[in-house]
C-alpha cells in the first residue's frame, strides 16, 4: 500500500563537517566495509515521506564522497565547521539558502537505524500539533549519592535524545532555538541509542551494525 504524501514539507539533513576530536576524520571512518557516512545517507534514500536530503558539510573529499552515493551536497561556510561552531547555527544557514517546512536532522554518528525508523518519526511528528521531535530511551539513573538507595523502579527518571532523529519546524531554528515549545519524544528499541563519540563507542556500533543488516529480528 503505497505512503500517503506528508503535508509538510520534510527536508533530510546530513551534517558531516571534516574535522572532529575523538576520531580522526570520523564522518570517513570505515565501519562494515564503508565510510561512516554512507550509512545515514542510505537511510535518508530508503525513506518514502523525505522530500529530499542533503549532506552539510565544508569538505571537499566527503562532498565527493556523498555525491558518489548520489547525494545533494550544501558546501558549508568554514566558521561553521570548528570545534565552537554549533548545530543550530548549522541549520540556520541552511535554512537562510534552502526552503523546507521541517527538518530531519540525520547524524552520521549515529549509524543505526532500520529501515522504516525515518518515516516513523515523520508519522508522529505529523500525527501531533509538534515543533520538536527527539529519538532515545527513558533513563533511571542518577548521579551517586544524588538519592539514598532507592531501586531504580522507583526512580521518576528522564528522557535522554540519542542523537539519532531529530525533527525541528523551521520558524524556532530560524528564530535561533535549538527546540521548540511543543514537543515529543519518540522512545525506540537500544539498540538504536548508541552514537559514535570515541573509539570504544566506534567498536561497539560496528557490531551492532552488523547485527541490523545481517537481518537480524530487530529489523522486523
Amino acid at each position: 500500500m503505497p505512503e500517503c504524501e506528508p503535508a509538510m514539507n520534510f527536508l533530510g539533513v546530513i551534517p558531516a563537517r571534516g574535522g572532529s576530536k575523538g576520531i580522526s576524520r570520523k564522518n570517513l571512518v570505515e565501519i562494515c566495509g564503508y565510510p561512516l557516512i554512507h550509512w545515514s545517507i542510505r537511510a535518508a534514500q530508503e525513506s518514502n515521506l523525505l522530500s529530499d536530503f542533503l549532506i552539510s558539510t565544508e569538505d571537499p573529499e566527503i562532498a565527493e564522497l556523498a555525491r558518489g552515493y548520489g547525494a545533494k551536497v550544501l558546501d558549508r561556510p568554514g566558521e561553521l565547521a570548528s570545534d565552537s561552531a554549533t548545530t543550530l547555527q548549522v541549520l540556520q544557514d541552511l535554512l537562510g539558502r534552502v526552503n523546507c517546512d521541517a527538518l530531519v536532522l540525520l547524524q552520521p554518528t549515529s549509524p543505526v537505524r532500520h529501515n522504516r525508523l525515518i518515516d516513523d518519526c515523520i508519522r508522529a511528528f505529523e500525527a501531533e500539533p509538534i515543533d520538536s521531535l527527539a529519538t532515545g530511551s527513558w533513563q533511571h539513573c542518577y548521579e551517586w549519592g544524588k538519592f539514598n538507595n532507592l531501586p531504580r523502579q522507583a526512580l521518576e527518571g528522564w528522557f535522554y535524545d540519542d542523537g539519532n532523529i531529530y525533527i525541528h519546524k523551521k520558524d524556532h531554528i530560524l528564530r535561533g532555538q535549538w527546540v521548540g515549545e511543543r514537543r515529543k519524544t519518540l522512545e525506540i528499541e537500544k539498540i538504536y541509542n548508541f552514537e559514535i563519540d570515541d573509539p570504544i563507542d566506534l567498536m561497539v556500533v560496528e557490531n551492532l551494525l552488523a547485527t541490523v543488516t545481517a537481518g537480524d529480528s530487530f529489523t522486523s
